[in-house]
């Protein structure tokens, strides 16, 4: 889904605020989000999702979010779950979550990931 150029500014910004060298990539219709070389978020539409494996997925289950679905709610699922958009306007709140965001894309790029596919 198109990312509009407001809403991708917004959030390079407020990712901006909590992790260094922030910059974006566009792709597939939506928006790669990096920190330095790592590639631990991405825009789709309007939201907002953060990279997981198995030691933050379930801070992500435990409120209520849903992993990202590029082909729909049928299709395989990534390893990137939404982030809750109240999160974006707090720095403080949301520190943390891009900063473990950002260990589970150095891990994955190290070859140490902690990954497990799941279906719903």
């Amino acid at each position: 889904m198109p990312v509009s150029p407001e809403f991708r500014s917004f959030v390079l910004e407020q990712l901006g605020r909590v992790a260094p060298a922030i910059r974006a990539r566009s792709m597939f219709g939506g928006v790669g989000v990096y920190s330095d070389d790592r590639f631990f978020a991405l825009i789709d539409g309007d939201q907002v999702y953060l990279k997981v494996d198995d030691s933050n997925r379930p801070a992500f289950e435990e409120i209520g979010m849903r992993p990202f679905r590029p082909f729909g709610p049928d299709g395989e699922q990534m390893q990137y779950y939404a982030l809750r958009g109240d999160l974006l306007e707090d720095a403080e709140a949301l520190a943390p979550w891009v900063a473990d965001a950002i260990d589970v894309a150095v891990r994955a790029k190290s070859g140490r990931a902690k990954t497990r596919r799941k279906s719903d």
